[in-house]
């Protein structure tokens, strides 16, 4: 059962802890390379077509950006990685400051790590879910674009994705929807305190 969403409104962008909303709600921060469709998949969730900005050039957002959903917790849009064509600098801030947000929000109750179904993750994938595993962060990976695939060729790539990052992957398309139900029953249980960690 769908969470029914009475509000949901962009409040701010930030870079640095000091910009942050105060830390006294929930948040549940979603992450993953340039262009995995971070922003198509909290749309969908949120049954809004533009709250967050979907961009074709990867490497678009370069912000922590907060949404308020039903006055009653977050979401974060946290910078994507993996853009080969900006600057070494700004990936070296990029990093520090995602890093710092995941290791002291102190009511970050889920990370949901999105993939792209169609691919294997990659280093900076695999690399990101470990830490997030040995931090001790309720982490939920989801493979976004399955529509664009086959049942054969998806089953195996969830089944390769599954033993690479040792846990659960549920597929999604923000086209269809499928998935949906599954995201958002995570999100609950993290909201609730009872999702398990890793």
């Amino acid at each position: 059962m769908f969470m029914k969403i009475k509000s949901a409104e962009f409040i701010k962008s930030a870079t640095a802890e000091a910009h942050y909303p105060p830390d006294d709600m929930p948040e549940i921060a979603f992450m993953g390379r340039s262009n995995v469709g971070k922003s198509s998949l909290m749309n969908s969730l949120l049954n809004r077509k533009g709250l967050a900005r979907i961009s074709r050039t990867p490497g678009r957002t370069q912000l922590l950006n907060f949404f308020i959903i039903n006055n009653a917790f977050r979401f974060v849009d946290l910078p994507g990685y993996g853009f080969a064509r900006v600057p070494v600098s700004i990936k070296r801030e990029w990093g520090a400051m995602v890093t710092h947000y995941l290791a002291n929000r102190a009511r970050l109750v889920l990370s949901i790590h999105i993939v792209d179904s169609r691919h294997e993750p990659t280093r900076q994938d695999l690399e990101l879910h470990e830490w997030l595993v040995h931090h001790q962060k309720p982490v939920l990976t989801v493979a976004t674009k399955s529509d664009k695939l086959g049942r054969s060729d998806l089953g195996r790539n969830l089944k390769r994705m599954r033993e690479q990052l040792a846990g659960e992957v549920i597929p999604f398309s923000s086209l269809s929807g499928d998935g949906r139900e599954q995201v958002w029953s995570s999100v609950q249980q993290a909201i609730n305190g009872l999702y398990p960690l890793t």
